[in-house]
Parts: C-alpha cells; structure tokens; sequence
C-alpha cells in the first residue's frame, strides 16, 4: 500500500466495492489498492475508524489521519514489528509539512479561504517547492521527506511533546503512562484487539487514541516505537487543543478515574509556548508524570488530584525557601 494523499474529511457518506487496480509488470513502481469505507455525517465521528474495522481483513489495523501521507515503509515497518513482537501497540514516527499551509489543495496549489492573496503573490518557483504532487508520492518521495520537520504540528509545542513521546517509547522501561504517548496518526494495533477493546470511544473526538490506547494497555499490550513515518499536510492555522476544547475531559476521566489521566493537561501545559505553569511545577516527561501520579491515587475527582499536587509542590517550595533562610551553624 503505497504512499498517497488522503482524502479530506467530509459531513458526506462514501462506500463502494473494494477495487484493485495494478499497474502494468512493465510499469515501475506501486501497485494502487483501494478499499470501501464510510463517512458518517458528523465530522470527528469514531464510528469512521470503528466502522472501517468490520470493512477490512487484515490483521493489523493502521490508522492515518486525514490529510497525512504515509512514508514508503510504513506498512511494510509496522507489520515487520508487530510479527517480531505481538501484543504491541506501534506509534510510528510523526512528521509534518508546513509548507502546504496555504493550499486547499495541496497538489494544485488553490489557495484555502483567506490565503488568496498570500497564494497570489507566491512566484512560480516558491509554489512548486511548497506544492505535493502524485509524481512526487509515487516517485521521488525524498523531496517530500527532505521539507518535512518533526511533530504532527508546526511549533516548539508540538515537537517537544513528540520528542518526549517518542524518548519514552524508544526506552520501553517500565513507564506506566506510554499510553499517553499514542498518536492519532501512524499508529497501528492488532485488529482482534482492536475488536474486543470495543474500539474508539463514540463520545471522544480528541485524544480517542489515548483512551483506547490505554485500554489496550490494561488489556496487556504493550506500547512500542516504530521507524517508518507520516507526514501531516498542514492545511489550517493552529489545530483543535485540547486544552481549550475541553469536551474530553470529563469522558475521559468518567471512563478512567486515574490521577495520570487528571494530570496529563499539565504535562501539555508545560510544554507550551507560553506556558502559564510555574517552571517548578511543570511535568516534563511522561516517566515524570508516571512518578508524580502515584502520589495522588484514590482522590475523588480530577480537580482534586491537580490541587493536591499544587499544593504539595507549594509546600516543598515554601519548606525550601525557609532552609535557605536559615543561617549555617543555627
């Protein structure tokens, strides 16, 4: 299954019979499959995902998101490790063009509503080096992999939280959270399992991937980083934060009354660009929050678990500041 853009995300619903149209033998390159999926009418709807499970026959299940192109070796790196490894969960490697920003459509080069002048005044020369095209997926992908930057979004944000995602994976110790360091993108899952987890949760549109990842791992499968990459098209300003569409929270919580669950914003907040947390209180790392969760187990609600670990850090703080107060010899 090659490389190839994505459809966008659509409020229509699409089906059809599964096709499969090879190439000639004497025509390099890869063969184009197709598959039948559905599309129901509310955007962010996990039945999608959840629907195109019982249209596949696989046994591993890969998710992309929309608007991502999947590296050469994607597939062919994720079914490598699940054979060598089953029972894992595999998070691929996140990457993102933020060339295509611009574009409504990232191989024409339209301009998206409101990028209409920016898109005007581009030459000739600057378009073609921010455009993708199919010759450029099928053929000569290293002029796409050469543009793109870590992160499924531009910014420090972004990035650092993949950095440390993936730091955490790649160390595979015995980190209690890598559930949290499940992507939406690039991450693929046996389909039996996917099938007796009940797949994504119907009322989580964002961080659904780390609520079924973390039933995954109660179920005992183990999260693991993979090599092979995906490359997000960027093609809006900002993205949906979960620290301002709050929605999630309480589901997620409801479902998983843990205190790594009430703690992760924290983590997310730490890393922003402008981060409004004290630098002393800040979570940096996901084995940090793994330590720093096992102290607040049992409170009874998520707002209880952020204060007490507020306060206790205000204080260490505060005892901290006394002893450097008192003169040496007292």
């Amino acid at each position: 299954m090659p490389a190839r853009p994505r459809p966008r995300k659509s409020s229509s619903s699409m089906t059809g019979p599964p096709t499969i149209r090879r190439r000639s033998s004497k025509t390099p390159g890869p063969n184009w499959i197709s598959c039948p999926f559905t599309m129901p009418a509310r955007p962010g709807d996990r039945r999608r995902p959840n629907t195109g499970r019982h249209q596949c026959h696989g046994d591993i299940l890969i998710f992309l998101d929309g608007n991502t192109l999947a590296g050469p070796d994607l597939v062919a790196d994720h079914l490598a490790i699940h054979r060598q490894r089953p029972g894992v969960v595999v998070r691929g490697e996140n990457f993102h063009l933020r060339c295509t920003r611009p574009f409504l459509d990232p191989e024409r080069g339209t301009p998206r509503p409101g990028e209409e002048e920016r898109v005007a005044r581009m030459s000739e020369a600057e378009r073609a080096r921010a455009i993708v095209t199919r010759a450029q997926v099928t053929q000569r992908f290293d002029e796409i992999d050469r543009r793109a930057q870590a992160g499924v979004y531009p910014g420090f944000g972004p990035r650092k939280l993949y950095e440390l995602e993936m730091e955490a994976l790649r160390a595979e110790g015995d980190c209690g959270v890598l559930w949290a360091a499940a992507a939406g993108a690039n991450q693929s899952v046996p389909r039996d399992a996917f099938a007796r987890a009940g797949g994504f949760h119907p009322d989580i549109s964002i961080n659904e991937h780390r609520e079924l990842a973390l039933r995954l791992c109660q179920a005992g499968l183990k999260m693991v980083a993979g090599a092979a990459r995906s490359y997000h098209l960027i093609h809006r300003s900002g993205w949906r934060d979960p620290l301002e569409d709050k929605d999630w929270e309480d589901i997620f919580y409801q479902a998983h009354p843990r205190a790594d669950v009430a703690l992760l914003p924290l983590l997310w907040q730490s890393l922003s660009d402008t981060a409004i947390i004290p630098e002393d209180f800040r979570i940096l790392s996901l084995p940090h929050l793994a330590e720093i969760a096992g102290s607040y187990e049992g409170l009874p609600s998520r707002e209880a678990v952020r204060e007490a670990y507020m306060a206790a850090r205000e204080a260490t703080l505060s005892e901290s500041d006394i002893r450097s107060n008192i003169p040496w010899g007292t």
